[in-house]
């Protein structure tokens, strides 16, 4: 028999593009239930994070339509991360396999097929990766390699452009609910579960509608989360730094009794006023990474959940929606 494959796509104001996700998503699953490669079981479970347009009504509507959608809407908006988790612990209960993908039709649908054959031939956890970058303006290809290069530079391991577009078995979910921590980063927690993993590459495409979610400023500060969340290097470089910083103190602790004792006493009034800004600027920057730390553990001893679920949108023992 035929496993149970959930698709869950986090959602937040994408009103202008569901219906068309749901129209390719719908086909996809029926093409996959015809072949019998998924259960009729199967569904696409929309998690409404918060939106302050339309999207939790159509999801409301697309139920009502189809039994192959349910819907999860969370109490409040969570952020992406969150939201997939959602999703994704929903799906567990329910499911053999879940992909989780966005609902921009950026991800390549077609890449679905690839996804489950590799979970029948025994992986796990299969990564989306995308081929190539060829449409990308420079700057858009420069700040995303740099982005993944900058986190595994800084111990944030995660696979080289795969955002969450990817598949995981019952037991990966099952382990991905394992950890516990309240700032979430997927992309560095998912390799961290292990099992057999595969990846499949596709060509990412253009968004449908709607703008993207994700401007710089906010792929700068996801790239901090993942990294204070997975890494404490960031705090062994300042320990580093410091100590080199001593050694230079050293040196012109050195080079001040050498000028005193040739009789040449006049320090340059340049180097006084560089020492002092570039150590002031280091200790407030040292100051500023291990704060971002503390804060991080102030919320991890608060324990607050991570997301709260609002309402499940899904079929009835007897086959009525519910």
């Amino acid at each position: 028999m035929a496993d149970i494959l959930y698709i869950v796509v986090p959602c937040y104001n994408e009103e202008a593009v569901l219906p068309e996700t749901a129209r390719r998503l719908r086909a996809k699953l029926e093409s996959l239930t015809a072949s019998e490669k998924i259960s009729k079981k199967s569904r696409v479970l929309f998690v409404n994070d918060g939106s302050r347009d339309s999207t939790w009504s159509i999801i409301e509507k697309l139920h009502g339509e189809c039994p192959l959608f349910s819907g999860v809407n969370l109490s409040r908006n969570r952020g992406h991360q969150n939201a997939l988790l959602a999703g994704l612990m929903t799906a567990k209960e329910r499911c053999d396999m879940a992909i989780s993908m966005d609902a921009d039709l950026q991800d390549d649908i077609d890449a679905v097929d690839a996804m489950v054959e590799q979970y029948y031939d025994g992986c796990d956890i299969v990564y989306g990766v995308r081929s190539s970058r060829q449409k990308d303006t420079f700057f858009k290809r420069f700040t995303a390699e740099a982005f993944y290069r900058l986190m595994n530079f800084m111990g944030a391991e995660t696979v080289f452009n795969h955002a969450d577009y990817r598949l995981m078995s019952k037991r990966a979910l099952e382990g991905l609910s394992q950890f516990k921590e309240v700032n979430l980063f997927l992309r560095g927690i998912v390799p961290m579960i292990g099992y057999t993993t595969g990846a499949v590459a596709y060509e990412r495409g253009e968004r449908f509608a709607g703008e993207s979610k994700y401007p710089l400023k906010k792929m700068l500060s996801f790239a901090m989360e993942g990294i204070t969340s997975l890494s404490t290097k960031p705090i062994r470089y300042i320990t580093m730094l410091g100590f080199l910083i001593f050694l230079v103190s050293i040196l012109m602790l050195i080079y001040s009794v050498v000028r005193w004792a040739t009789g040449d006493t006049i320090i340059g009034w340049a180097s006084v006023i560089c020492s002092v800004w570039a150590i002031g600027g280091l200790i407030l920057l040292s100051l500023g990474v291990i704060g971002e730390y503390i804060g991080k553990i102030y919320l991890e001893t608060k324990g607050r959940p991570r997301f709260l679920i609002r309402e499940v949108l899904e079929d009835t023992d007897d086959g009525q929606a519910d």
